[in-house]
């Protein structure tokens, strides 16, 4: 087993230094691994995971669908309500827990968003925009198995994620009914995303580096609460176009 990851290394270092230094994304170090992985990601998608949503798409009334999606965005707003309070963003954990407790009675379990109509936002935090809140902003790209896009950081964070989601706590009471949940939150957010996907396939002429690109950048928005200062790229180009900004000839 030793034998086989040792090789297993050397394959993905080997592969690293065949991309042209000019060529490399320093956000994605991993990127001979990261393709390899997306590729596989897509091929089971395609394979198993899109024509099982699209089948939900077709059979589930468009209500019962929705109370789905509510009902699984009520769960997440739990661990957002989490970890806005790991990041002292006292107002808006009690907007999640006022969420939490709305939409969990009055919109029947989750079912009805009840909430947003009454001016309550929805935050989404997670333990990968908590690490990212206290200093760990711009983590390497990962392309994880099954799951998808995330970086270095946000795969750090999963084990929070799920210890904070309700379901965990009572895994060891009834697993089989744990796994049905599991498996239509996947289904029913595949679903949801059906559109989207079939948007890449036809518009993006690398879909790998468009995921990529989109998926830092979304993340990067997240944890500055949709304000991020300007990265170290942008600065320097703005210092180049002011280099090359004419100066204003002096009154004589």
């Amino acid at each position: 087993m030793f034998r086989a990851g040792g090789l297993a290394l050397v394959a993905l270092v080997l592969g690293c230094s065949s991309i042209p230094e000019d060529q490399r994304n320093p956000k994605d170090p991993l990127e001979p691994y990261n393709r390899a992985m997306y590729k596989f990601n897509t091929d089971f998608d395609n394979a198993f995971i899109k024509p099982i949503a699209k089948g939900y798409k077709a059979v589930v009334p468009e209500p019962v669908d929705q109370g789905v999606t509510n009902f699984f965005n009520n769960i997440n707003d739990v661990n957002s309500a989490v970890n806005n309070l790991l990041q002292v963003k006292v107002s808006r954990f009690g907007t999640d827990v006022g969420r939490v407790v709305v939409n969990t009675t009055v919109g029947v379990g989750g079912l009805i968003d009840v909430a947003t109509n009454m001016g309550l936002p929805s935050y989404k935090e997670d333990f990968g925009q908590t690490f990212g809140y206290w200093g760990d902003v711009d983590s390497p790209y990962l392309v994880l198995p099954i799951l998808g896009p995330s970086t270095l950081r946000d795969t750090m964070g999963i084990p929070g994620n799920i210890v904070t989601n309700p379901f965990f706590h009572v895994w060891n009471t009834n697993k089989p009914a744990n796994w049905t949940m599991i498996g239509l939150d996947v289904i029913d957010t595949r679903a949801d995303l059906l559109g989207a996907t079939d948007l890449l396939d036809t518009a993006a002429t690398d879909p790998y580096a468009f995921v990529r690109d989109a998926f830092l950048q979304k993340r990067r928005n997240a944890i500055f609460d949709g304000n991020p200062p300007p990265t170290a790229e942008e600065e320097d180009i703005w210092a180049e176009e002011d280099s090359k900004a004419p100066v204003p000839a002096k009154k004589s």
